[in-house]
């Protein structure tokens, strides 16, 4: 993967998944600025590949914006997001039992909110740089329910379903929007294998395709169900 000439702002890019992609990237020519709220993880990870930091709360629209901004104006141009922060429900069931709001509106401002704020601000610098990709860590719970975890597949399924319908018109502007889904559980892939999923979609993904990544199989868009055709009543 030649990425040289490219820039990217990975949120989450700290630890984990989003370091390896991040390093993944800056090996293929790409810079990369990294959102975190880990600072001095970000920072470590900046100053090893070259990068840019930015510490702050994805949840907050106007640090989004002010992340893509300086990502922008330090590199010239953004050709790339990867939209990875991603929040796990600390309580199982249906969220009705010693139901914990502020744990509730945390997991939808990561999981919902960051995706939102984050391409609704990328898409204008995207479109100065002429186009570029949007990848979106969204979750097998995004594409099936998963039992016992009907809040993340709420938020999963919300994502999923944003990046399908907002993928058409970005293409039109040369803005492809794609969606990892890992697996979970026995099948969750590394984050090796994640940050090579991320590669495949950069390079081969279409535009509003949700890639199903599971541990020691290949990545590959899931084929959505066809929706019976509504016929018109008289």
């Amino acid at each position: 993967m030649d990425l040289n000439g490219q820039a990217a702002l990975v949120t989450a890019g700290a630890t984990g998944f989003g370091a390896a992609l991040v390093r993944r990237l800056t090996a293929a020519g790409a810079v990369v600025a990294i959102l975190d709220d880990d600072e001095p993880a970000a920072r470590e990870l900046a100053e090893e590949v070259g990068g840019l930091a930015h510490p702050g709360d994805v949840t907050d629209p106007d640090r989004m914006s002010f992340a893509l901004d300086i990502a922008e104006d330090s590199f010239g141009r953004l050709t790339m997001l990867f939209l990875n922060a991603s929040e796990t429900a600390a309580q199982g069931g249906f969220g009705t039992e010693q139901f914990d709001v502020a744990a509730y509106r945390r997991l939808v401002g990561v999981n919902v909110d960051h995706v939102v704020f984050g391409l609704s601000s990328a898409v204008p610098a995207l479109r100065r740089a002429g186009g570029g990709t949007v990848v979106v860590t969204a979750s097998l719970a995004g594409l099936v329910p998963i039992p016992g975890q009907a809040l993340d597949t709420l938020t999963k399924h919300a994502v999923v379903g944003y990046v399908r319908a907002a993928a058409p018109a970005l293409a039109d502007e040369g803005i492809k929007v794609c969606a990892l889904c890992p697996a979970v559980g026995d099948h969750q892939p590394s984050d090796e294998e994640l940050a090579a999923a991320a590669e495949a979609v950069l390079e081969r993904g279409e535009a509003g395709e949700c890639w199903v990544v599971q541990a020691g199989q290949d990545p590959s868009p899931y084929t959505f169900p066809r929706v019976p055709a509504l016929t018109q009543q008289t």
